[in-house]
């Protein structure tokens, strides 16, 4: 049994094929009914975000990430790797990195809260494939992102994706005050940016969504005006910021639609932001004259320069991952122990049973009590010979080495696993301990 991730993030891969491997909330339930009979994975889950496309894996009796890339690359249209633009992640170091991605600490912008409620959310889609060893794994990183929050100030003071676009804005104009903007999407990233653009001085907000009802509710929060999106084009040619936050499949901004509106600015400028994935905007609109087109990739400058103080916290929060780690590895340990040792004292008491019956057939003779007093001979024997190899088992699943010796039991005494060796849910809840 290994825990591994396959994946691929910002770190790694450029946002045109970040876009084309996100999987939309809608697609989750189908993509891992597909990976799941393509891994022959035990557990399952996926987290899918504008910065990665994550897959969790407890793998079953096949590696599993043959089988990821394999379909990643099919959503690349075929003719990439998608394992050149990826990583793998096994036991520790899998469990560690979701607890890095969960804290913020692997986010383009380090510390950002929203990465908690993405891999909340991702585990909650991701039900119907984890049990209990994924369960276990996505509730601690939770509770390692709160702890880090808490006891460190990586978060403090920390930028979303939303503020950070609200920022380049302001290096366009110097200064937002007086200024008018458009928000596509009505979703939390366009929260959060509406609230930043509405802090800086921004005189009128206008907000586009297909659902009108929450464009509506956005606006009621924060002020400004809710329209629909046919009705939103036009309007272009008034505002000075927009701001693309939707969760379309492919742009909706072309520049089709922009140019009109550009002609009738005159000479004023245009900037857009598209902090959506796959973008909302198409990337010809950026050629067109005093157009300033930005997407996720060209954030990393804005707040290059104002992270170092969070940067500090590291070594803190790092601490935190470890001590968790270790106490997440312990009880995976000891997870994978009860059942094997179970299987084994059962299989040992079989024999045990086989024998004294093949004795006692000798041993007819014998009277009533002094059979008993041989069966009894025989159990005290074996729990004799099993005690110290059941101590040492607990004790390295302690320690953390309590999978390694689960395997070696495993094969020495050929107790192959099977689904009555499975992890149930029943385990007990992380945030019990």
């Amino acid at each position: 049994m290994a825990l591994i991730l396959a994946g691929l993030s910002h770190h790694t891969a450029p946002i045109d094929v970040r876009e084309k491997v996100a999987i939309s909330s809608h697609e989750t339930p189908r993509v891992l009914e597909e990976l799941a009979q393509i891994t022959r994975a035990r557990e399952l889950a996926l987290l899918s975000t504008c910065n990665r496309t994550e897959v969790y894996v407890v793998e079953g009796d096949a590696p599993a990430a043959p089988g990821i890339w394999a379909h990643l690359s099919r959503r690349l249209g075929g003719s990439a790797d998608a394992a050149s633009y990826g990583y793998v992640r096994r036991d520790r170091e899998a469990a560690a990195h979701l607890y890095r991605v969960a804290s913020g600490l692997d986010s383009m912008i380090l510390g950002e809260a929203q990465i908690h409620g993405q891999v909340r959310d991702a585990w909650e889609a991701s039900r119907s494939t984890s049990r209990a060893i994924l369960n276990r794994l996505f509730q601690s990183s939770l509770l390692v992102a709160s702890r880090i929050r808490t006891e460190t100030a990586v978060g403090r003071g920390a930028a979303s994706v939303s503020s950070a676009a609200v920022q380049l804005a302001k290096k366009i104009f110097g200064s937002l005050s007086g200024r008018r903007a458009m928000v596509l999407g009505a979703g939390d990233m366009a929260d959060i940016a509406l609230e930043c653009l509405v802090s800086e001085g921004v005189r009128t907000a206008v907000v586009a969504n297909r659902t009108h009802e929450r464009a509506v509710s956005l606006v009621e929060r924060h002020g400004g005006e809710a329209l629909r999106y046919e009705e939103c084009w036009p309007r272009l040619a008034d505002v000075d910021v927009l701001l693309c936050s939707t969760a379309a499949p492919h742009p909706i901004v072309e520049r089709a639609q922009v140019e009109p509106a550009m002609r009738q600015r005159g000479d004023r400028p245009l900037c857009i932001l598209d902090i959506a994935l796959p973008r909302d905007v198409a990337a010809d609109v950026g050629t067109l004259d005093n157009v300033f087109l930005y997407d996720l990739d060209d954030l990393r400058s804005v707040v290059a320069n104002n992270i170092e103080r969070r940067r500090q916290e590291l070594p803190s929060a790092e601490s935190v991952i470890a001590e968790e780690v270790e106490l997440y590895w312990q009880w995976l340990a000891g997870l994978a122990a009860v059942p094997v040792l179970r299987t084994f004292r059962s299989r040992m008491d079989r024999v045990r049973e086989d024998e004294l019956a093949h004795a006692l057939k000798k041993l007819a003779h014998l009277p009533a009590d002094d059979r008993a007093a041989v069966d009894l001979f025989s159990r005290a024997l074996m729990n004799k010979f099993l005690h110290e190899p059941s101590v040492r088992l607990r004790a390295a699943s302690a320690n953390g080495h309590g999978l390694a010796i689960v395997d070696a039991l495993r094969y020495l005494f050929g107790l192959e696993p099977s689904d009555s060796e499975a992890p149930s849910d029943d385990a007990p809840n992380v945030e019990s301990r």
